[in-house]
């Protein structure tokens, strides 16, 4: 019997249409075009506008958009993962809202919280569900809103981050496509360094708190940036030596969008040609869960059928980790 796998059949994705520029940051914080991009490769980022607008106003377009490219059937799906930190409400889950407004009504569903690896956790955790043979239709959708916890007046942070929405198919396939392996690890000393401090139930939202700025992102560059270089990078090449991949062999390098130097030095470890390197950073930032499946949508049509992809990320936690995968289609 062949072995079932799950394989990505279909992409979907969103961005607002405000465009938050260099030159506009640098009207609010104390910086400018070059520092920003020689540091980031960042020109531009998408804000969402709108009173009462949060990360499901994007997430249900992209899967809206993702159930008419694959002519599926809402009530067909059966599972929806949502991987976002930046959640419409604590609770209900944002999957949840995603769902309803979709017309998933046989699909349960959840989210994932894992920051900027949230999509590649999301995505290995619905293959299992299709390798397992229960399920035949799941949607894995990365969404974020950072713009709802970032400070504008901290340059450090607020030049990198944006929001957008991606979402991508998975159904069984027999042949050999699909997602072949993945490696994902976690080390929650990665704390002191990138994290929200308040908004949880061990600080909740006090009057202290949102006086002391503490419900927007805080992070310590620097050790976030050595920690990202060296794991992304490694578990991009672990990946590779365990499927028996050289540089030669991989297509495509879909890495997470944090920071255009840490991307290079991932391409650089695993032996790829520049040309190989999915990229929208210059156009989007970073938009945490999202960043993965809107390299996916953007380059769609350049992918085929049996092209070897890696896909890396590394986020907050610390979280990361890596996946190989043959695209399964080729776009019509």
């Amino acid at each position: 019997m062949s072995k079932i796998r799950a394989a990505i059949t279909g992409v979907g994705g969103y961005m607002p249409d405000y465009i938050l520029t260099n030159e506009e940051l640098s009207t609010m914080v104390d910086t400018n075009d070059e520092w920003i991009t020689t540091r980031t490769g960042i020109k531009e980022r998408r804000i969402l506008k709108g009173e009462g607008k949060g990360t499901s106003d994007m997430a249900d377009k992209a899967v809206l958009q993702l159930l008419e490219k694959t002519k599926t059937n809402p009530e067909d799906v059966e599972l929806l993962i949502c991987a976002t930190v930046t959640p419409d409400h604590v609770f209900p889950a944002t999957a949840n809202l995603i769902a309803a407004k979709t017309g998933l009504v046989n699909a349960f569903n959840y989210d994932i919280g894992a920051a900027c690896s949230g999509f590649i956790y999301a995505l290995s955790t619905g293959a299992a569900f299709i390798e397992s043979g229960r399920y035949k239709k799941v949607i894995v959708v990365g969404a974020d809103k950072m713009s709802s916890i970032i400070d504008y007046t901290d340059r450090t942070t607020c030049i990198i981050f944006g929001d957008g929405a991606g979402a991508v198919m998975l159904e069984p396939t027999t042949e050999e496509m699909g997602i072949i392996d993945f490696i994902h690890k976690s080390d929650g000393c990665g704390v002191d360094y990138l994290h929200m401090k308040a908004g949880g139930s061990r600080y909740p939202a006090s009057e202290e708190t949102v006086r002391n700025r503490e419900h927007f992102v805080y992070q310590d560059g620097k050790t976030v940036f050595k920690f990202a270089v060296n794991n992304m990078a490694d578990y991009a090449v672990k990946i590779m030596e365990r499927n028996n991949l050289t540089g030669d062999d991989v297509d495509w390098l879909v890495a997470h969008q944090a920071n255009k130097r840490i991307i290079d030095a991932t391409r650089s470890k695993m032996g790829l040609d520049e040309k190989k390197v999915l990229m929208n950073i210059e156009r989007y930032g970073n938009t945490t869960s999202a960043t993965i499946p809107s390299l996916l949508w953007d380059y769609e049509k350049q992918l085929k059928k049996g092209d070897n992809i890696i896909m890396a990320a590394f986020g907050g936690g610390f979280t990361w980790g890596a996946i190989y995968l043959k695209w399964a289609y080729d776009t019509k």
